[in-house]
């Protein structure tokens, strides 16, 4: 029987793998052929043990797994990881740091063989020490001596530590969840020894299963506190269950009143007979559009604001607020009014009011929009192009018709475009006519014969809704030229020209100081002879004035100036000196002046007056020119 095989059954250590040879040498015989069985033999016996080793890894790999699937303490679970590292590498101590995101440093979790209490105490920064090293670049790092290897970054606190444990080789490998590093796995030897390939392999495995094992545990851990959740909620649920049947009904109620087309008042209604109280309902500008807002106060407001931030009902006194905002801008606001304690559960309710009552607006928002779109663009199309073909026919589509008489309004502003649009678009539908959005300044086309009064209107109501002064204009859009001759009746090739003297009754009502007026070319006095079409402006400054300007601008000399300075004095050449910065003589040969280029009788009182009235529209005429 070859004695190798004897050896190996027995697992004989590899020094007595000699004995043959040494027992053939010493009887004479020729040992060749038992060197190759030697050296045969302990080739199967390496790789018998390497089997052997790998067997014990993937023992410990498996029993390592079946802790995670019965993972009940996690602490249990790293204790057997850190110490089957120990056995497995057969190193004199393993520990387990891991990192605190509150700190930003690791600390020592687990520890296996360890003798030093400042040791199990341990905290490494990162990148400081061996540890750190690997917790900051994710990457394993094993070193045959501590003490004497520079790549690592010494510290004072960490070798005084690795002193006392009596730490020589350590070797370190990440446990990582994903592509973030949460600890460290060490394996660590008291005397200088090299760490080959397959020992780093295995205690990567050992802290792949450590980082499942945290990470279950974490799991675990907020699946148990959903679950806990779960069962507080369902605790509440049984108890409130009446108050849970009546926000389903309300729901269903409120539901079933926006399939039916029903509105505002309608949802405010619901809730009302389901909570008890009262409820206003307030827009986007904290306006009521259900209720009064008589006794609504800043803390309201303040509680529409927190309760915007939040998505829930907020308390302030006696009102319970609900509000709801889209894209950060608050779209409405409903506040409800009770004596009685509002449980959680129907606070849902008010939310779910609030949330169908913003639904309603934005829709009706969004039919406007298009509506309004629809109408500006028909507008737009007669007051740019009335010849257009088809225009009586879009605008019947729309409920407008241009067989009526009709008053074109411009009203000016300052910001808020969009609610200025918004508004006119609402009015004009309102009124059956055609509104158009133009920078600062918003066209309506609405039926009537009244312009000024429909200016006045439109000025009051528009400066209600901004909140600031809004100016309009106004004018009658009738037919002129050939489309009068044929169709007295219609609009359309009139808009152009109402359209420039609306706008020309804007602009010197702003002139003229009363920003947030109203009114009508007709009714403007003497400026009217400015604003309205086919008045002879020019006719009129010529007889009046016309020397006077002629000379100004031939010679570049200010007589219009001093004139103006004259009556705004009261005739008093030094106030008019004073006013001008010029000397009394000065004064007195400009006027000598004007009364050589209008006359003798300029200042006589009907002929001063029509100087005046001239001048001041020449100032008008110029301002808007100017403009």
């Amino acid at each position: 029987m070859n004695p190798y095989l004897e050896l190996l059954a027995r697992e004989a250590s590899a020094v007595e793998f000699e004995g043959p040879v040494l027992q053939a040498r010493a009887a004479g015989l020729d040992t060749a052929e038992l060197e190759e069985d030697k050296f045969a033999a302990l080739k199967v016996r390496a790789m018998l043990r390497r089997r052997a080793r790998r067997e014990a890894e993937l023992s410990a790999l498996f029993d390592t797994a079946g802790d995670l699937a019965g993972l009940t303490d996690l602490d249990a679970v790293l204790a057997a990881i850190v110490q089957r590292a120990r056995r497995l590498l057969s190193t004199d101590i393993a520990y387990m740091t891991l990192h605190d995101p509150e700190r930003g440093d690791t600390y020592m979790r687990v520890t296996d063989g360890s003798i030093s209490a400042r040791f199990r105490r341990l905290r490494l920064a990162m990148g400081a020490g061996l540890g750190g090293l690997v917790a900051e670049s994710g990457t394993p790092y094993n070193t045959a001596d501590y003490f004497a290897d520079e790549r690592l970054r010494h510290t004072n606190t960490i070798d005084e530590a690795v002193h006392e444990e009596g730490l020589v080789a350590i070797l370190g490998v990440p446990l990582r969840l994903g592509t973030q590093v949460i600890g460290v796995l060490f394996a660590a030897n008291r005397s200088a020894r090299p760490f080959v390939q397959e020992e780093v392999a295995l205690l990567c495995s050992l802290a792949a299963h450590a980082a499942v094992a945290i990470d279950t545990a974490r799991l675990l851990q907020e699946t148990r506190s959903a679950l806990a959740e779960l069962s507080e909620a369902n605790s509440l649920i049984s108890a409130h269950s009446e108050a849970i049947e009546r926000a389903a009904d309300a729901h269903d109620r409120m539901t079933g009143l926006v399939l039916r087309g029903g509105g505002v008042e309608d949802v405010a209604a619901v809730v009302t007979e389901v909570l008890g109280g009262t409820v206003t309902v307030l827009d986007d500008e904290g306006r009521p559009l259900v209720g009064e807002a008589a006794d609504l106060d800043s803390g309201v407001f303040d509680a529409a604001r927190s309760s915007r931030a939040l998505g829930r009902t907020v308390k302030r006194g006696g009102a319970y607020v609900a509000s709801v905002d889209v894209g950060a801008a608050p779209v409405c606001t409903l506040v409800l009014r009770t004596e009685q304690q509002v449980a959680a559960a129907d606070q849902r309710i008010l939310e779910r009011g609030a949330i169908v009552t913003a639904l309603l607006l934005l829709f009706r928002r969004s039919v406007a929009e298009a509506e309004g779109r629809v109408r500006g663009e028909l507008l737009d199309d007669l007051i740019s192009r009335p010849d257009l073909t088809g225009l009586g026919e879009r605008a019947r589509r729309l409920g407008v018709d241009l067989d009526l008489p009709h008053v074109l309004v411009v009203a000016r502003h300052e910001g808020q475009r969009e609610r200025a649009a918004f508004w006119a678009s609402s009015h004009a539908t309102l009124a059956h006519g055609l509104a158009a959005a133009r920078g600062d300044e918003v066209v309506l086309l609405v039926p009537g014969d009244a312009p000024g009064a429909v200016a006045r209107r439109v000025a009051r109501e528009l400066s209600s809704s901004l909140g600031r002064p809004a100016t309009a204009g106004a004018a009658r859009a009738a037919a002129s030229g050939s489309a009068a001759e044929k169709d007295p009746g219609t609009v359309a090739s009139g808009v152009p020209d109402a359209y420039r003297e609306a706008q020309r009754c804007a602009d010197a009502l702003i002139a003229l100081g009363r920003d947030g007026d109203g009114a009508s070319a007709d009714e403007l006095g003497f400026v009217g002879l400015l604003m309205g079409e086919g008045r002879d402006v020019s006719g009129f400054l010529g007889s009046a004035l016309g020397p006077v300007l002629d000379y100004d601008g031939r010679r570049g000399t200010a007589l219009i100036r001093t004139l103006t300075a004259y009556f705004g004095a009261g005739g008093s050449l030094s106030r008019t000196a004073d006013a001008l910065h010029i000397h009394v003589n000065t004064v007195t040969q400009r006027l000598d002046r004007v009364g050589q280029l209008l006359g003798a009788d300029w200042q006589e009182p009907e002929r001063a007056l029509e100087i005046q009235l001239a001048l001041r529209l020449h100032r008008l005429r110029s301002h808007i020119t100017d403009a």
